[in-house]
């Protein structure tokens, strides 16, 4: 088979290295690819949400399946171009149609979807700059701290935990009148806050049956000890030691089967991914988003766990005979940290020379913001690659990332020392 990957980053590169141990693959094409990529499979140059570029690529290379990395795409409708056409329709996507990315495209419609279904969740409101003091009577319900989300995709900035109510005020105004992350909060949900610890939980369904693969938990703030800004992520870990059978049970139970009832439910044809980012609070887990995708970093722990064919799952999700598959799992922990550019998550300078990666030795390098330039490794994005190692702990695993770390250099190069502080 043929299969093409959309998407430039490490969870890209992390499904090119998985799909690439599939003895019934021919050709592996990664749109628009990285300088990761580039040694596994062969890199097209085009943006993967013009859809009339893929469709190119796609009958150019005989294409026998779509495997779509980031949301965007999904959002925008590339499931949905493939059934509308007639050279491309009988070629499966991994990824949901169109009303099923609004799990993901809508954090409106996604609380409206888990209270319809009963799927726990936060107490919560939706707001325009129509009932804007309305937005302002709910936070004076709630106790500090504040949740204010962006309604759309606002490339994983779209959320604000604040402190302070009368900053929760400004900044919710902010976004509403002045539109902070533009169109994407036109609508705001203000949640109430969830104390309690993260992980992700990924499920893989067909639409009637589902997979649930190995749990994750990502590092999310730039500075160690959870400070400073956000960003795409710092590094991740799995499995996730407190999500134990007793926890993941509960997760199966009351989250995982009334999603996927509710999909099939509402009328969803809901064929790829969905990552479940989920709150721990005693015991109990709470959804605090959905994604329509693999997150990134969590893909490069959470892949190299499975020891099975991927491509096998692949086709389980394409012909909606998931239920007769099977996987497994490796025991081992992985542990992934992100090398970012200096300045990241703010202003970062690119174009900077990577060296000492032939020294890496026992990691996975998965390249995230790369490119080739005159065949050198220059740094093309903020967060610029993912060190993934195994090892019995924790510990171990962190410890040989660490060590391969020490190894890799480019001007300004930043990363986390403490990934996995809280779960040792």
């Amino acid at each position: 088979m043929n299969i093409l990957i959309l998407g430039s980053g490490g969870r890209e590169h992390a499904f090119a290295y998985k799909l690439s141990q599939s003895k019934k693959i021919n050709q592996l094409f990664v749109a628009p690819g990285n300088a990761g990529t580039d040694k596994i499979a062969t890199n097209i140059n085009i943006n993967p949400t013009n859809f009339n570029d893929v469709k190119n690529v796609v009958l150019t290379n005989e294409i026998d399946m779509v495997v779509v990395g980031p949301e965007a795409p999904l959002v925008e409708g590339v499931h949905d171009f493939f059934l509308a056409d007639e050279e491309l329709k009988s070629i499966p996507v991994i990824g949901p149609k169109k009303d099923g990315a609004l799990l993901e495209g809508s954090k409106d419609f996604s609380k409206q979807f888990m209270e319809k279904h009963n799927i726990p969740t936060a107490r919560y409101k939706s707001f325009t700059k129509d009932n804007l003091t309305e937005g302002f009577k709910f936070l004076e319900t709630l106790n500090a701290p504040y949740v204010l989300k962006a309604d759309g995709l606002a490339a994983g900035k779209g959320v604000l935990i604040l402190n302070s109510l009368e900053e929760a005020k400004k900044e919710l105004k902010e976004m509403l009148t002045n539109q902070k992350f533009g169109d994407a909060s036109s609508t705001v949900v203000i949640e109430e806050f969830l104390d309690g610890i993260e992980l992700s939980v990924f499920v893989l369904t067909d639409g009637k049956s589902y997979k649930i693969l190995p749990s994750a938990k990502d590092y999310k703030r730039i500075g160690e000890g959870d400070t400073g800004l956000n960003t795409g992520g710092m590094g991740a870990i799995s499995p996730v030691p407190f999500a134990n059978n007793d926890f993941l049970s509960k997760v199966e139970e009351r989250i995982v089967k009334p999603t996927v009832d509710g999909l099939q439910k509402d009328g969803i044809d809901y064929r790829g991914f969905i990552f479940i980012g989920l709150m721990n609070v005693n015991g109990n887990p709470f959804v605090i988003e959905y994604n329509v995708r693999m997150g990134d970093p969590e893909t490069e722990v959470v892949l190299p766990r499975i020891e099975s064919d991927l491509l096998d799952l692949f086709e389980g999700v394409a012909h909606q005979n998931l239920a007769e598959k099977s996987f497994n799992v490796t025991n081992k922990t992985t542990t992934t940290v992100m090398l970012v550019s200096g300045g990241y998550p703010e202003a970062y300078e690119k174009g900077k020379e990577i060296s000492g990666l032939e020294n890496v030795e026992g990691s996975l390098v998965f390249h995230a913001g790369t490119k080739l330039e005159n065949n050198k490794v220059v740094t093309s994005g903020g967060r610029v690659m993912a060190i993934t190692s195994f090892g019995d702990s924790i510990e171990e695993a962190l410890a040989t990332s660490y060590k391969n770390i020490d190894k890799i250099s480019f001007d300004k190069m930043n990363y986390r020392r403490d990934i996995g502080f809280d779960l040792k």
